[in-house]
């Protein structure tokens, strides 16, 4: 065994100060986050008409519209110059009513949550200038919704309902009972905000006299608390003596989750109904939303095993809720079922992965099955919608799962391609589907963004980045695609970065990298300038692999972790290495793995295996146990710690810190909401026991995410010079 030190660093408050002197973190900055992203379409949204959209200007001082076609400017649909009542100097965001009439401008944004804010909310009315706050209580709103009819937006604000009537300037109280930690209405909890990807709760009925909204009552969730510092990077300056708590409500695994309602609000009589669904089993409800008519409701749930997926249809006005889809499953559902709920006039989709491929169920209101679309051996990987003619637009991970291609089936059941075939596009379509916006790149294309046809014919460039293509080309090293044989023969796809100015009589050292997680994946021909360049300019060869349990190739190979993770995971990811030390080019003695949340929790996975063959590692933002996670994620793949205690204990690198054979490296954010603290100095806890050791970099006052003050440098430069040190 290599020896290993400590070096405790309480280094992120110092970052700006070492980005001026420490050469490798100076160099770093040009690679890694905020110098490393693209331009894209700001405050963008399409209009009412189809032929039109509305961007947010430069300045951040008007909202134009402009024609699609042309791309000619049409209206300034604001012009903070020339409002009535109320003046700002610019908006940070904008949010269209149906019809675009209305407006809603924000500024002052404040985070919540990874994806939850606050800001100073304003209405401003196109046809009569008047720009005026939102509300008269409160100094910030969250999750506002304009009705159908643009007269009346709803909004949170102290965890509380409200509903302002635009027309009167009238603010009316829709509930009374939320209290912070306690009760939450119309705005999710930390855990369905992170895991179903949801910032609201409130949905409008389409005759605007219903709203209806979710209650998470939270008292009984378990309270998690954590330290903040006075620090020099999201600085707190009432904690630089004595560190403040910030306490909030996280379950973990096998833990109480909030008690979630459903409740109808009717707003001529200002009566709250709750709504109950007929089945007991009903532990989570991901989605609200109205379809074509007041009368229904669409309420998907999920039991809190997350294998069995319903949807009602409920009239609010009745309560009647009737079951209209129902799916179950030998492992998890697809989160992208519940997630990407489309509801259109004659019927809604679901996007399921039961035939062992996600394909698309159409379906009436009434729960008859229309029509299934779906692709032979390949995922559909979202859903845009159809035009008039019944031709009907998704993405595919199609010809191979590395890619993402728009496709167009027809009535007669023809597909046909509307965007490249190699690389990544995506598309934003317009009313109607006549038009959309393309967003494309590669492995060796900056991302573009066009308008086009809904056939794919070009119509404009929207975005060219061509500025940014010329800083980061020199930069960028180039993937090269391959696939290599792991366990019983199963094809794995992975990429290869080489150094530059690669000579192949060189040996030189490797960094694995691989994310790993249930249903991501890494390789794909998409652009990504990142660390990985920067590691290939310091001469080092940098290799991605997707092991079992990633997405895009279907249910079987993904849900074979299902109980177990970290298995196969481990197995794909140590035959990776294997491949590696196999390379010509590669010193099979100098080969190392790094990995980000569950990526560094497989990075623990795979250094503690018996037969682990690296020579040093690091592990940011680790998970060391899946008892330590959220309720909604550790339990779709695992189930509770009590349902699968053997399972729990065999995917936790907690338990093995004494098959540690290389020098690790652990570094985290102290205000890690997210992946806590506590998994890396509960796994440091236990080398210490054992008389190990590792060494750490702790950012105070830094999420999972850990962002800003130079802090992403930081982190990369110094995996850098820790690889250098243990692989040179």
């Amino acid at each position: 065994m290599k020896a290993k030190h400590i070096i405790f660093v309480l280094a992120a408050s110092a970052s700006a100060t070492m980005s001026a002197v420490n050469p490798t973190v100076r160099d770093m900055a040009r690679y890694v986050y905020p110098e490393n992203v693209a331009a894209t379409p700001a405050g963008f949204a399409y209009l009412p008409d189809g032929e039109s959209y509305a961007m947010l200007s430069a300045d951040g001082k008007s909202v134009i519209k402009y024609d699609i076609k042309t791309g000619k400017e049409v209206d300034k649909l604001l012009d903070l110059t020339n409002t009535r009542e109320n003046s700002l100097d610019r908006i940070e965001g904008f949010i269209l009513s149906d019809d675009a009439t209305k407006i809603l401008v924000w500024t002052g944004k404040e985070s919540v949550y990874r994806r939850s804010y606050k800001a100073s909310y304003y209405t401003y009315d196109t046809r009569t200038r008047l720009l005026r706050p939102l509300s008269n209580r409160f100094a910030t709103q969250q999750s506002p919704v304009f009705s159908p009819d643009g007269r009346m937006v709803a909004f949170v604000a102290d965890n509380n309902i409200y509903v302002r009537k635009i027309d009167y300037q009238t603010e009316v109280s829709v509930t009374e009972d939320g209290a912070r930690n306690s009760i939450i209405n119309g705005v999710p909890d930390w855990t369905y905000e992170e895991e179903f990807q949801t910032t609201c709760s409130m949905t409008w009925a389409p005759d605007n006299l219903t709203l209806c909204y979710l209650r998470y009552d939270e008292s009984a969730v378990p309270t998690y608390d954590m330290q903040r510092y006075g620090g020099a990077c999201n600085a707190d300056e009432s904690a630089e003596l004595y560190p403040a708590t910030w306490s909030y409500k996280y379950p973990v695994a096998g833990k109480p989750n909030s008690k979630v309602s459903l409740h109808s609000y009717d707003v001529e009589t200002r009566k709250i109904k709750e709504i109950e669904l007929p089945d007991s089993r009903i532990e989570y409800i991901p989605r609200i939303q109205y379809g074509p008519d007041s009368q229904s409701l669409m309420v998907a749930t999920l039991n809190r095993d997350q294998n069995h997926f319903e949807i009602y249809r409920v009239n609010p006005k009745s309560t009647v809720a009737k079951s209209i889809y129902n799916e179950d499953s030998k492992s998890w559902i697809n989160p992208v079922s519940y997630e990407s709920l489309w509801l259109g006039k004659d019927g809604f989709a679901v996007n399921s992965w039961k035939s062992g491929y996600n394909r698309l169920y159409f379906h009436t209101y009434a729960g008859a099955l229309i029509r299934e679309i779906g692709e032979d051996s390949h995922d559909i990987t979202a859903y845009y919608g159809s035009d008039a003619m019944g031709n009907h637009y998704y993405q595919a991970a199609y010809p191979t799962p590395l890619d993402r291609t728009i496709r167009r089936i027809d009535r007669k059941g023809t597909v046909a391609d509307v965007s490249a075939q190699s690389g990544t596009s995506a598309g934003n379509f317009s009313p109607g589907c006549k038009y959309m916006m393309l967003s494309y790149s590669s492995s060796e294309s900056v991302p573009q963004y066009s308008f086009c046809t809904a056939a794919g014919k070009n119509i404009r460039t929207l975005v060219d980045n061509a500025g940014f293509a010329a800083k980061a080309m020199p930069l960028h090293a180039s993937r090269d695609f391959f696939t290599m044989s792991g366990e019983g023969g199963i094809q794995l796809n992975g990429y290869i970065i080489k150094p530059a100015e690669f000579n192949p009589s060189t040996k030189y050292p490797v960094v694995m990298y691989q994310y790993s997680g249930p249903g991501s994946q890494e390789v794909l021909n998409r652009w990504n300038l990142d660390w990985q360049d920067a590691f290939a300019k310091a001469g080092y060869v940098v290799i991605c692999v997707d092991g079992r349990g990633t997405g895009g190739r279907g249910r079987d190979f993904c849900d074979i972790v299902y109980r177990n993770l970290g298995h196969y995971e481990t197995i794909d990811q140590i035959a990776a290495a294997r491949y590696a030390a196999s390379l010509p080019y590669a010193d099979k003695s100098r080969i190392g793995i790094f990995g980000w949340s569950y990526g560094g929790y497989e990075t623990l996975m795979a250094a503690t295996a018996p037969d682990s063959p690296y020579a040093a590692a690091v592990a940011v933002a680790p998970v060391t146990d899946w008892r330590f996670y959220d309720t909604v994620y550790a339990e779709r793949y695992m189930l509770t710690p009590q349902q699968n205690e053997d399972g729990y204990r065999n995917s936790a690198p907690l338990w093995r810190t004494s098959s540690l054979k290389c020098p690790l490296l652990i570094m985290y954010g102290t205000a890690d909401d997210n992946v806590h603290p506590a998994n890396s100095l509960e796994f440091v806890s236990r080398l210490q026991r054992q008389g190990d050791f590792c060494d750490m970099l702790v950012f105070p006052n830094m999420n999972h995410s850990i962002n800003g003050c130079n802090s992403r440098s930081v982190v990369y430069g110094r995996m850098l010079q820790w690889f250098n040190n243990n692989m040179r």
